[in-house]
């Protein structure tokens, strides 16, 4: 993404909120820098500097903005990086990939020399890649220190700094000012003692139908929707040298306004807070870049409908197979017993459960599995992805190579194109996957076979996978009878069956 400074500023001076996210300005008569949606008085142009990553505007030796709070804006999509390379690394450094391991590693990872990867960062973002990482972790110190009543020593090591010290030094450096001095300049003087915090996007989201989309496929015991609520487990492990911990809790995300959901959750889960923020921003594509999008998508309707993502990638996996020409309800209750069965239980929370890890499906025999109403194909099947996914064969997560994923899942006995595509959609977070062999889909488009249906949806590239999701709420009728999508791609109503000649002979 080049920004061109007329542009930038056109933005800033009517605070257009497409923009926000998109880049931060740094104000050079202040030293400070904000979002292109600040409601402080418009600086100059001559005392603008543009930057794509509030970590460039940092190295440049601004400081964040007291008022806009520029670690609130919307993220960067993976559409918005110019090189394939540089989005996945950026994505990966989000999800706190160097907070536990090193830039050689994640250079290994996506499959590139470390110093072929500094270079494409370097020239795709502004910055390096340390650089971007400790701006991640300053800006969310800073957020918890304004929202939260959360000791300073505590959000440290919640941040990934290790110690108060080396989080007091940070922020004396690129702030200048202390934590302590921070939380008193922000303070508003209602202490709450639970933590919620706030999440920005991009307009529009239609919550409604996400939320439809969402409860239509519920799993009893490891999540609940209601009265406008989206609630569920989170199971997250966090390496500390040697040890592997796994944090615990129930969250609850809600819309309360303009442009703003918030998310509750429990104290269990501070230690990975950076980690449980991604994962709603994941879950509800909240980095869309909406504007874009929708004029992309012009014609189709359905204002706000988003991809709705993954909490793991694994869990959306299995979520898959087990949908496969099986009725929604069937499919529901199959998913309910495996998590009852395999998943950990949640302390403090009866009757509710994690979703079952790869390291425990892995080491399950077919019959476990086939117990539960499940065909043999499929059974072996997840088990198949599940130690895959358990060695680190197998990525399932935004950033992970999709070409190379798409073919590895479709190695696996059990897993054909729709299923593939259906995770590249949801868990790979991959804009432009389709699943080109569905029923609905080629119905509505008028085809007889999947490679028609490429054709015809070409014109929406690189935003397919939003309009199959807009394809098929339009075919399910009102927006309160959401779209139930099975792996085979037929989309039912709560009880219909659906089966797909691509899928079954996988």
């Amino acid at each position: 993404m080049n920004l061109v400074p007329d542009v930038c500023y056109q933005a800033l001076t009517s605070r257009d909120r497409r923009f926000d996210g998109q880049f931060v300005v740094g104000v050079t008569s202040t030293g400070i820098y904000c979002r292109p949606v600040c409601r402080v008085r418009c600086p100059k142009f001559d005392h603008c500097r543009f930057f794509m990553h509030p970590a460039a505007a940092e190295q440049a030796g601004f400081r964040p903005c007291l008022r806009c709070r520029p670690e609130l804006a919307p993220g960067l999509s993976m559409m918005d990086a110019g090189d394939q390379l540089a989005r996945a690394a950026m994505v990966m450094i989000d999800n706190g990939f160097l907070d536990h391991d090193s830039s050689a590693a994640l250079a290994g990872r996506i499959g590139v020399s470390e110093r072929h990867l500094r270079r494409l960062f370097k020239a795709t973002f502004g910055v390096t890649m340390a650089a971007l990482a400790r701006t991640r972790r300053l800006l969310l110190a800073k957020r918890l220190l304004t929202d939260t009543e959360l000791p300073v020593s505590e959000i440290a090591h919640a941040v990934g700094f290790g110690s108060q010290r080396r989080l007091n030094a940070l922020f004396q450096t690129h702030y200048r000012l202390s934590p302590g001095r921070l939380r008193r300049a922000t303070r508003t003087g209602h202490a709450d003692p639970s933590i919620t915090l706030s999440l920005a996007y991009q307009p529009p989201l239609d919550w409604v139908a996400m939320l439809d989309f969402l409860a239509a496929r519920q799993i009893d015991g490891l999540e609940q929707i209601e009265s406008g609520c989206w609630e569920r487990s989170l199971l997250i492990d966090k390496d500390y040298g040697s040890e592997r911990t796994t944090h615990a809790g129930w969250i609850s995300v809600e819309h309360v306004g303009p442009e703003q959901l918030t998310l509750t959750l429990p104290v269990s889960l501070v230690p990975v807070m950076g980690d449980v923020l991604k994962t709603v921003r994941d879950v509800f594509d909240l980095e869309a870049p909406m504007a874009l999008i929708e004029s992309h998508l012009e014609g189709l309707g359905n204002t706000g409908l988003r991809v709705p993502g993954a909490v793991t990638g694994f869990e959306m996996a299995v979520r898959a197979i087990v949908g496969q020409q099986v009725t929604t309800i069937r499919a529901r209750r199959v998913l309910a017993e495996l998590v009852a069965r395999f998943g950990e239980p949640l302390a403090g929370h009866p009757g509710r459960y994690g979703f079952p890890k790869p390291s425990v499906m892995a080491e399950q025999p077919p019959e476990a599995l086939i117990s539960l109403g499940l065909l043999r194909i499929r059974a072996e099947a997840i088990i198949t992805l599940a130690g895959a996914v358990n060695h680190g064969v197998l990525r399932l997560c935004p950033g992970a190579p999709v070409a190379e994923t798409i073919a590895r899942l479709c190695d696996i006995r059990g897993i054909g194109d729709w299923t593939a595509q259906y995770i590249a959609m949801r868990a790979l977070a991959w804009p432009d996957a389709f699943p080109a062999g569905d029923l609905v889909l080629k119905r509505v488009l008028g085809c007889d076979n999947a490679r028609e249906a490429v054709q015809r949806a070409s014109r929406w590239s690189p935003w397919r996978a939003y309009a199959a999701i807009r394809l098929w709420h339009q075919a399910s009728g009102p927006p309160t009878s959401c779209p139930a999508i099975t792996s085979q791609g037929a989309l039912t109503r709560s009880g219909a069956s659906a089966s797909s000649s691509e899928e079954s002979s996988s």
